[in-house]
Formats: structure tokens, C-alpha cells, sequence
């Protein structure tokens, strides 16, 4: 058997030299020839022995060269070169990766190969005869092995890389380890072996060469002074020697904060100010510690430790936990105490005891709040007033005097009025100045207990602010209304009634309540004081019994008796009153219920039927009706135009059918008072005798006390305003306004004689105009244009 393996003279190299003698020996080199094993075997043990042996190849990747590379040879015993044998090669890759030459058995790789995508192939080899395609031999399986090259750098699969470290920390610190996978042969060489290497990022970091575990490599690095750091790392195989493939990333590292830095407020002294109308849990301003950490290490907590608004004011930390909010905390007022003076502090929530040499981690700071003067409503000097009144007040009391002030500086006048909605029947009246309430009209606690008035209080020189009060008048009881019997009056008497029977028992009501209680008393009328019928018995119960003094009751006799009972309470001062109690005389069984009060059945009359008594009732209906009706029409077309004050007044002919009769009618007015308004007063009682007086005399509505008391003409004009007052207030169809006629008069009877030309028969050159001269200088103009000119005037023209 000859050479089993032939090896290209371009694969002369040693490594190759060893590979191809190692893995393809053929048999008569490792072991005895064939036929001596055959010859010296035993009959018995005899065994076919293949020809060729051989177990792997091994082959370089990433060949780049132009011509097919060349693996290896294969060679049968059998082979004698004369092309009879035929090698087949099948498994992975074969015929698209590897060939073989069937005649030479010479294997070659036809494509590039990559150890890192398939590191060996299995594949089967087989010798057939050429001719019959008959298996000269067992199939056999070789692998063909990829030797690995360094052709792959280091790298990094999760970069770039994010990373945080503490500021201030230590030299040493580790930040992040990194790790680099080479996808070469770790097994063979140094083609994976990484060492890695910081190409940018010193002084402040380091890497460890054979971990990558990054590092601080500078102490005390500040984030308020620098926080973001960006490092470059690469990795190197083939142990970082000459030559080796590397691979870089990054590394963004970010300093984290820790709290190193104290508070500080910004301003040593904070000027605000708040209205003094500001509600409690207004907010008057805020302040702020600043500090250059973050997040909590920057959340402050404010107390106020000092000064004269600690109980006025309140301060609390926002939702940020970072400002300080400063909120009112009691009512202010400025006229009692204008600004107020803060010593606020602001301290850290979360300190570290690592940097607690670096504090106090607090700071404090002045705040003055001034309290702005605000336009105040009146102020009452009680909340709410309650009066205890007695309904026999006479009209012109007066009920309280109410009181209110400006509490501003300016302490403006106030004027007092009743809301009318709360005294819609205007039982009240306040004077405008005093504040003094006085009822206008009789109270009576039976109608109306209670009154609660709302009295306004408005500042003079604004309208705008308006206190309110409540003034609550309880009605007190007085004994004024008279005791009466209740329920019915009226009684039955049997006519088999004995002398001393109960026929009724009355009580009698009264509208007043007295503190102890009702107590009646009850008796017969004077005038019926010997009644020889019926008698009364005070029960002391506030009830009495009305009994009979005699029998042989007859309707024929008598059917009805009148008897006069006279009642009286027991209160001061004493109110009685008499009730008429109408007995019937009634025919009754003998157990006394009652069977007929008539003397004698009501019968219709036999000639008139029931049906011609309900027509005549039908016709004095519809006749009523008719008289309804025709009255009604004829009210109707008698109805003016302008019916009452609510109807709309547009495009209506008012017509006056008097006339005044010139300055000749004295009795219009007295044109003395215009001369001489001081004189006015001796003609007040003089008034026109054609004319009624314009409103009736108002003593019956205003006390004299309110009219005379004050002296002079000012105690008159206040009664005759007030008179004015309740006059228009009590007449329904007075206007809600004040109206001022005038009227003029002319006549013959004027100094000036008639201005009018109407009826004027002469010219005016009949008239002499001298007088004009006398009038003065305001007619001067009128005198000139009449040519009527004095004699020492000068020329016009």
C-alpha cells in the first residue's frame, strides 16, 4: 500500500508539516502490511482490515488567498492509480464548503471559512469502484477542525455605559466593573485575553486592568461644583501586547447628592404686607432657605422662634417642601397694631451624619409684616340685640338706641336705616343719626310676638360699606284682651228636667298668657242675677256649671231662654266680658237624649209640591244672576282709562280745568314770604278757603314727645318730615317719588303790567320805555334796543 497523505508544496510550513503527518498516516507507516497481519493471524480470528486510516484535519480560518485551500489527501490500499477507484465525500459542507478530487481523493475548502460562526465540520469519506460503484471499503467519518487566528477586538455589549457615585466619596470607591467579551479561542494563545485600560476620564477615575472595575480616583469631588463625568475605557486582547485588537465605550458617571451644604436664605430682613381685611389662613408671602443640595436633601422645615406676631401669623413648608409659607393665623387690625415682627428659622429635614461636621444645617431670618388700612364697615358696639317690649308701648317709643362706628382712623359718620324686608309692616323707625329705634305703630303680642328687625349701618362718606345688626323685639304680654266662652253657646234643657240638674258646663278662653296662668271667675250678669230659670256654680277651675232652679219645662210654654253670663280673669289690670248662653227647651226620652227642640213639625203646604219649589227657586237664581251680570257690564263701561298707578302713563292727557288767577289771587299764596322769608312764619295759619288742605293734621300718628321735644324751628321740621314719612308710607297709592309743581300767575295786578301782546292794539310807539332806565343795569340791554338811552351816555356809534 502506498503513501496515504501528500502535502502541496505551498503548505511546506511546520505547523502544517505536523498536522498533516499527525492526523492522515496511511497503515503500512503505523502499522505491519496487510498481507504479514493476514498470514500470521489465526483461521479462526481472521478480520478485514480497512486500508486507510485517518481521524481529523486541521485547517486555518479567515483564508483570504485566491486559490482553493488545500486540507488534505485521501488514499485507499486499493488504489493502484489507474483511476478505478472513486472517492466520495459527504457530511457538512461537503460539495458547498469542501470538495473533493474523486480521482485523487485531494480535499480542498472552496469558501471562507470563520472558526467564530462553525468551529469543525464532521465528515464521511468513501472509496467506490468506478466502474460498479461498489463500496471498495466502510464508510469512514473524519472532522475537520478551524484553527482560530485573533481576528476578533474586544467588546463591550451593554455600553454605553450609565453609572452614580456619592460625591465626596473616598479614593477607592468602586463605581461600575465592566466586562468585554472576545469572541476568539480563550483555549488557544492570547487572542482573548483582555486588559483593559482608561483612555480618558483621569485624574478623576481609574480601571482595574484585569477586573475593569472602574474606581474613584480623586477624593472630595463636589456635585454643586461639577456632577456629570464622561469616561473612556478600552479593552485589549492578546494580553494588551503590540499587535492586539481593542475595544473602547463609555462610561457616564454622575455624581449623586448627598447633603453637605447648610441653608441659607437669600435675605437677612423680608418686607411684606396684608391687608387687615384679609380672612384667617390667608396667605401674606413666602421665603426661602436656599440650598445647593437636591431632592431631600434640600427640604426645609420653617418654625417661627421669635418675635410679637408669633401668635398672629403661622408659617408651613409648601408641597415642595422647599418654601416657606407665611399665613395669617388671628384677625388683624390695623388701628390696633400696624405691623408685626418675625424671627423666622429654616432647617434641614434629612441630615447625614457623615457631613454633620459641615453644619448647622439650619439659617434664621427677619420677617415685618405691615397691616394695610382697609375701608371697614361700621362696627356695633354688640354683636345682636334683644329687647323685651310691652305691647301697650305707646307708638313714638323708643325701643334701643343702637350704636355703631367707623373703626377706621377716619371715623366717618355713620347713618342708621331699617332693611325693609325685615319689617315689611313698618311697626319700627330709626333716626337716621342716633340710631334710636321707636315703634310707629300699636305692637300686639297676640299677632305678632316677635319682631326681628335688621338695622344697617352706613358710613357717610361711603355708601359702599354697610354693617348689619340683628335686633330681635319680644312682644312682653299685657293683660288687654277679655276672658270669653268657648266652644258653643248655646245649651239644651229636657222639658222632664228637675230642679238643681247640670244642663252645661262652660269654659272660656283668653288670648293673653300671664305668667301664673289663667284664672276665670265666672257669675251671672247682674241682670240676671235673680233669674228664677238657671243658676251658675263657679267650679274655682276655670270652668263653671249652669243648673237648673226649677222643673215643668213646656216648649209650649217657652222654647228659648237667654241667659248673661259674665267672666273676669284674675291679672291686672282686670278684663271682663259678658257671653249670652242660649238655652233650648227640648222634648227628651227618659234617658235624657234629646228628640225634637220644636214646638210644633214644619209641614209644606198641601198645594204646593216639592217640584214647583225647586222651579221657583230656579227662577230666583237665574234672576240674581242676571242683576250680577248687568252690573257687572255696566261697572265696566264706567271704568277710566288710567285706572291706578300701576297702568302705563305714556301717551295720556292729564287735563286741569283750573285757572290761576294772576298776582290778584291772594289766596294761591302769600307773595309776602317771597319778599321777606323771614316774615313767613306769621302767615302759617292763613290758607286757601277754595282749597282743602294738602294732608290731613298727623298728631294722631306722631307723639307729641317726638314732635315738641326739641325747641325751635328744628323740632318742627324733624315732626313735619316725619309726618311726611308715614303719611306717604301708609298711603297706598302715593307715588314713590317727590314731586314739585309750580305754578305762575299773571294778571292785571302785575307792577310790569302784562307782558303779553295778545289783545294789544297799539304799536310800539305808542309805549314809552323810560322806565326801562330805572330798572337797573340788568335791563340795560332791553332799554337799548328800544332806543330809550339815558342823557349822559355815551354815543353807541
Amino acid at each position: 500500500m502506498g503513501d496515504g497523505l501528500h502535502l502541496p508544496a505551498a503548505a511546506s510550513t511546520l505547523l502544517l508539516v505536523a498536522f498533516g503527518v499527525l492526523t492522515l498516516l496511511p497503515h503500512s507507516v503505523v502499522g505491519k502490511p496487510v498481507e504479514e497481519e493476514n498470514a500470521g493471524s489465526s483461521a479462526l480470528l481472521q478480520r478485514v482490515k480497512r486500508g486507510w486510516v485517518w481521524n481529523q484535519f486541521f485547517v486555518l480560518e479567515e483564508y483570504t488567498g485566491l486559490e482553493p485551500l488545500y486540507i488534505g489527501k485521501l488514499h485507499s490500499d486499493m488504489d493502484k492509480g489507474d483511476g478505478s477507484i472513486k472517492y466520495i465525500l459527504t457530511g457538512e459542507g461537503a460539495g458547498t464548503t469542501f470538495t473533493i478530487d474523486d480521482s485523487t481523493g485531494d480535499i480542498h475548502a472552496i469558501q471562507r471559512l470563520d472558526r467564530e460562526v462553525k468551529a469543525q465540520y464532521v465528515l464521511r469519506a468513501q472509496a467506490r469502484n468506478r466502474l460498479t460503484d461498489r463500496p471498495l471499503e466502510p464508510e469512514s467519518e473524519f472532522i475537520v477542525k478551524i484553527q482560530d487566528i485573533n481576528d476578533n477586538e474586544p467588546r463591550f455589549l451593554d455600553g454605553p455605559y450609565q453609572a452614580t457615585v456619592p460625591e465626596m466619596s473616598k479614593i477607592g470607591t468602586s463605581v461600575i466593573q465592566l466586562t468585554a467579551t472576545d469572541a476568539d479561542d480563550p483555549t488557544y494563545g492570547n487572542s482573548a485575553r483582555v486588559v483593559y485600560s482608561i483612555l480618558e476620564g483621569q485624574p478623576y477615575f481609574s480601571v482595574d486592568p484585569k477586573t475593569g472595575v472602574v474606581r474613584v480616583s480623586l477624593a472630595d469631588m463636589d456635585r454643586e461644583t461639577r456632577e456629570n463625568y464622561t469616561v473612556v475605557i478600552q479593552a485589549k486582547d492578546m494580553g494588551g501586547q503590540l499587535g492586539g485588537l481593542a475595544g473602547t465605550t463609555t462610561v457616564n458617571i454622575t455624581l449623586s447628592d448627598v447633603n453637605d451644604n447648610p441653608p441659607m436664605f437669600d435675605q437677612r430682613l423680608y418686607q411684606m404686607s396684608v391687608p387687615e381685611s384679609a380672612p384667617v389662613g390667608s396667605v401674606v408671602g413666602r421665603i426661602w432657605a436656599k440650598d445647593r443640595d437636591i431632592g431631600v436633601n434640600a427640604e426645609m422645615k420653617y418654625s417661627i422662634i421669635d418675635g410679637d406676631g408669633r401668635d398672629t401669623f403661622d408659617i408651613s413648608t409648601d408641597p415642595t417642601n422647599l418654601f416657606g409659607i407665611i399665613t395669617v393665623k388671628k384677625p388683624l387690625n390695623f388701628e390696633n397694631k400696624p405691623s408685626y415682627t418675625l424671627k423666622v428659622e429654616g432647617a434641614n429635614t434629612h441630615l447625614d451624619p457623615t457631613f454633620r461636621h459641615r453644619g448647622p444645617f439650619k439659617d434664621v431670618t427677619i420677617v415685618h409684616v405691615s397691616v394695610e388700612d382697609v375701608d371697614e364697615p361700621p362696627l356695633f358696639d354688640s354683636p345682636a340685640y334683644l329687647i323685651e317690649l310691652p305691647e301697650d308701648a305707646e307708638v313714638g317709643t323708643v325701643v334701643k338706641t343702637v350704636s355703631a362706628r367707623d373703626p377706621d382712623a377716619a371715623n366717618n359718620t355713620v347713618r342708621y336705616s331699617i332693611e325693609r324686608s325685615s319689617d315689611p309692616e313698618k311697626f319700627f323707625y330709626i333716626e337716621i343719626t342716633s340710631g334710636a329705634l321707636m315703634t310707629v305703630r300699636s305692637l300686639d303680642r297676640e299677632e305678632i310676638g316677635w319682631h326681628n328687625i335688621t338695622v344697617l349701618a352706613m358710613e357717610m362718606n361711603n355708601p359702599s360699606q354697610i354693617a348689619s345688626v340683628s335686633v330681635a323685639v319680644k312682644v312682653s304680654d299685657v293683660n288687654d284682651n277679655p276672658p270669653s266662652l268657648s266652644h258653643y253657646l248655646e245649651a239644651v234643657v229636657c222639658e222632664n228636667a228637675k230642679a238643681g240638674q247640670l244642663i252645661q258646663t262652660v269654659t272660656a278662653v283668653d288670648p293673653d298668657e300671664p305668667l301664673g296662668g289663667q284664672h276665670f271667675y265666672y257669675s251671672l250678669a247682674p241682670e240676671a242675677a235673680n233669674n228664677p230659670n238657671f243658676t251658675l256654680r263657679d267650679n274655682q277651675d276655670n270652668t263653671a256649671w249652669i243648673l237648673t232652679r226649677r222643673g215643668d219645662w213646656s216648649q209650649h210654654d217657652q222654647t228659648v231662654f237667654y241667659l248673661p253670663i259674665f267672666i273676669s280673669d284674675g291679672e291686672q289690670p282686670v278684663q271682663t266680658s259678658t257671653s249670652t248662653l242660649t238655652i233650648r227647651v227640648c222634648s227628651c226620652d227618659h234617658e235624657g237624649n234629646i228628640m225634637s227642640c220644636n214646638a210644633e213639625a214644619y209641614s209644606l203646604p198641601a198645594s204646593l209640591s216639592r217640584g214647583a219649589l225647586i222651579a221657583i227657586l230656579a227662577c230666583i237664581f237665574i234672576l240674581l244672576v242676571m242683576i250680577l251680570l248687568m252690573l257687572s257690564l255696566r261697572a265696566h263701561r264706567k271704568k277710566p282709562y288710567l285706572c291706578d298707578e300701576v297702568e302705563n302713563v305714556h301717551e295720556n292727557i292729564v287735563r286741569y280745568d283750573d285757572e290761576g288767577g294772576g298776582e290778584e289771587d291772594t289766596e294761591a299764596f302769600d307773595i309776602a314770604a317771597m319778599w321777606n322769608p323771614r316774615e313767613a312764619h306769621h302767615h302759617l295759619a292763613k290758607m286757601r278757603q277754595d282749597m282743602l288742605p294738602e294732608i290731613e293734621s298727623l298728631s294722631r300718628y306722631v307723639p307729641q314727645a317726638c314732635v315738641m321735644g326739641g325747641g325751635g324751628s328744628d323740632s318742627n321740621v324733624h315732626g313735619y318730615v316725619l309726618a311726611k314719612l308715614l303719611e306717604a308710607d301708609f298711603d297706598p297709592c302715593a307715588p314713590p317719588y317727590d314731586s314739585l309743581q309750580t305754578y305762575a300767575y299773571e294778571g292785571e295786578g302785575s307792577v310790569a303790567e302784562s307782558l303779553s301782546s295778545l289783545q294789544s292794539g297799539t304799536s310800539n310807539t305808542d309805549h314809552e320805555y323810560d322806565y326801562l332806565n330805572d330798572w337797573g343795569p340788568r335791563f340795560k340791554k332791553l332799554a337799548e334796543m328800544y332806543g330809550v338811552l339815558e342823557t349822559n351816555s355815551p354815543p353807541m356809534w
